[in-house]
């Protein structure tokens, strides 16, 4: 079996038990070529895919959101301008008003910081509302072939949805602050914002739901400290649901990204709609114990990740490592997409996602032989 077939089968339940590992190893791949620092051997001069063939592990393919073209009013235009070390500037006009963003571009990343939100007054906010109820959604067959061709037999065609309400506000439009402000100070255009977006997202489930990609994933970024539960319950729970709801419909694998601290969100995991969290991060590098994630999954829950990203570093040895992999087995297997909580960092030991491997291929190896 494939990583493809084995990636699909585990999550649907027809793998006999087996798991998969699914590290993330992107950002240690973009941090080390945009500081100009050479691969360690044998994988100077790789591709990323290729990376992952020589290491013999699965990908989460979440290339494959090409797939899906956000079309947006052509009464909406874009215009951009540089205004010299760095920084640039783009204008949105639209038939309501204008929106204004300013990045600027550091030296410590490829990704530019923001220096200006799209929105940062109520009045962009309506313009914000306005685009996401004129917006549709698109199927791009040929962007999907050529994924296809280029990503082979790595993992199973994988998607993440654009961000809900709470989370959109956050980290596509304004900024957590003045997007905790804005809930209190403008909540009346706040919500109208929520229920454009929600219905944009609903028009993008149609498309999805006739797709042939099946694992669907909601990319929130969700963190307690920014997220508390009163938001949660009141915000991003119903909407989760309700998503939720729609794509099993068709038959979709649904999941979402937890990455910061989920402690006091865990108790409503069950109640979301999801079949999976990905990327809760355990202590010592989050909040939780493992125990207490499958506490809060409980039996019918996948967890997607799982592993420590520090553990990978030179701070821990192997050994820590090798324990946590053989307590998450214990404890989750086989509702488990083992993977680092989030990404391989920088300075993490590529080696190590090769040890992993190994394990995980003797336990699975372990299910054949009972069988």
């Amino acid at each position: 079996m494939g990583w493809a077939k084995l990636h699909e089968a585990v999550i649907f339940g027809k793998a006999g038990g087996k798991v998969i590992w699914q590290p993330r190893i992107g950002c240690w791949y973009t941090d080390k070529r945009f500081a100009g620092e050479a691969l360690p051997a044998p994988y100077e001069g790789m591709a990323l895919f290729d990376i992952y063939r020589a290491l013999n592990c699965s990908a989460r393919l979440y290339e494959y959101n090409a797939c899906y073209r956000r079309i947006e009013d052509p009464r909406v235009t874009w215009t951009e301008r540089d205004l010299g070390d760095g920084l640039v500037e783009q204008l949105i006009e639209t038939p309501v008003g204008r929106q204004t963003a300013r990045t600027q571009a550091t030296e410590s990343s490829p990704f530019p910081r923001r220096i200006k939100w799209e929105v940062a007054s109520e009045e962009e906010l309506r313009v914000a509302t306005w685009r996401e109820e004129h917006t549709d959604w698109a199927w791009d067959q040929g962007a999907f072939d050529q994924l296809q061709a280029d990503t082979g037999d790595l993992g199973a065609p994988t998607m993440f949805m654009p961000r809900m309400n709470v989370q959109s506000l956050y980290l596509e439009k304004m900024g957590t602050e003045a997007g905790i402000y804005a809930i209190y100070e403008w909540l009346d255009a706040v919500e109208a914002y929520f229920r454009a977006v929600e219905a944009c997202h609903d028009r993008l489930v149609e498309v999805i739901n006739t797709s042939p990609i099946r694992i669907i994933n909601f990319g929130e970024n969700v963190h307690s400290g920014t997220l508390p539960p009163d938001l949660f319950l009141r915000y991003h729970l119903p909407a989760c649901q309700r998503r939720c709801e729609k794509l099993h419909q068709a038959g979709k694998f649904v999941y979402a990204h937890w990455d910061g601290d989920c402690g006091p969100l865990l108790p409503y995991a069950r109640e979301t709609g999801l079949d999976g969290i990905e990327a809760i991060t355990p202590r010592p590098q989050g909040d939780v114990t493992l125990e207490q994630v499958k506490e809060g999954l409980g039996d019918d829950m996948f967890l997607i990740d799982g592993l420590p990203a520090v553990y990978f570093d030179a701070t821990y040895p192997v050994s820590v490592l090798e324990a946590c992999v053989e307590r998450l087995l214990a404890l989750f297997a086989p509702k488990l997409v083992l993977g680092i909580s989030d990404e391989l960092s920088s300075t993490g030991d590529i080696e190590r996602v090769r040890v992993v491997g190994d394990m995980v291929d003797m336990y699975n190896a372990r299910l054949e032989e009972r069988t």
